[in-house]
């Protein structure tokens, strides 16, 4: 499907400048119950150099200025009262902790290092309240013409580029471990009883290992990020035909979520996404995504009996 672009976008860049390329990103997110008792998913979308959050909007249009902008989700565990405290935790610790960073810091560097504090954050409230909670987190840090992305746990991110759609992250679960070692057929995946056992969370083991990437960003990308309520229920195919005719960002995130409890919607539902959009480069006709993306850590897991050779996605 070459050729065929992401359609969030379709007005001319501002001329004011913050950084030396002048781009921006129309932003939206919508979070849902599902049928669960309780939401414990949560999302954060920040412009970090003008200081605006999405914030109950339903789009927004940032320009990426010399702090660049983050977002992120993060689906929370331990039922209600803890999974949700802990994706709140995880999402504010984040935030104030890019708000209060070194502007010079590198991007990975202040990633890692705000997500460590996120995780410490969660750790010290499960020994202050003698609660087990945990969350997932999937982060993108959109700065200098890059996404870097962050992940712990299986909430994903996604690229649709010229009319594809690429996973950015990979599930760090013990699903996703049988089936690249070919242990589990994607068949039995499906009604698999480890669907939703992962492997590392934030608040839950001493240390977590964060998995890192770099994006070289292109006019019309998409960015989309979502907690695993949505891919549970609505495949990668379909997540793109959404992206690509549903047209602004907040009527996609609305159908990707209304789908989702289409198709059952047994858990919370998360998603945000952003159109990329201003003086950026064209997608080459010939350009492959890995001349693009680049990993800089992976999650290795260390599990008896089953040998890995994490890939990049």
């Amino acid at each position: 499907m070459q050729g065929v672009a992401c359609n969030l976008l379709r007005e001319s860049p501002m001329t004011t400048l913050v950084s030396k390329i002048s781009f921006h990103l129309r932003v939206a997110g919508s979070t849902h119950i599902g049928q669960r008792k309780a939401n414990e998913d949560a999302f954060v979308v920040a412009d970090l150099t003008g200081g605006s959050l999405l914030d109950g909007a339903p789009e927004a249009r940032f320009e990426v200025g010399d702090r660049g902008v983050l977002l992120a989700v993060s689906d929370g565990m331990g039922g209600a009262d803890a999974g949700e405290v802990a994706s709140a935790i995880v999402v504010d610790t984040l935030k104030r902790a890019f708000q209060a960073a070194s502007p010079d810091m590198p991007e990975e560097a202040l990633l890692n290092e705000a997500i460590q504090r996120a995780h410490a954050a969660v750790r010290e409230a499960n020994t202050r309240d003698a609660k087990r909670m945990g969350a997932t987190l999937t982060a993108v840090f959109v700065h200098g013409a890059h996404a870097f992305i962050a992940e712990v746990g299986d909430s994903r991110a996604y690229l649709i580029r010229s009319g594809q759609i690429f996973p950015l992250t990979r599930d760090q679960s013990m699903l996703r471990i049988l089936l690249d070692t070919g242990l589990l057929s994607k068949d039995d995946a499906e009604r698999s009883p480890l669907r939703n056992q992962i492997l590392q969370a934030m608040g839950h083991q001493p240390d977590v290992k964060v998995a890192l990437a770099r994006l070289e960003l292109r006019d019309r990308d998409c960015l989309l990020l979502c907690s695993d309520g949505l891919t549970s229920c609505v495949s990668d195919e379909e997540i793109r035909d959404t992206v690509l005719s549903a047209g602004r960002p907040e009527h996609v995130a609305k159908q990707l979520v209304d789908l989702a409890n289409a198709h059952g919607g047994e858990d919370n539902i998360t998603v945000v996404i952003a159109g990329v959009g201003g003086e950026l480069a064209a997608v080459r006709e010939d350009e492959l995504l890995a001349e693009t993306f680049h990993v800089i850590s992976t999650f290795e897991p260390a599990v008896p009996g089953v040998g890995t050779r994490p890939t990049p996605p």
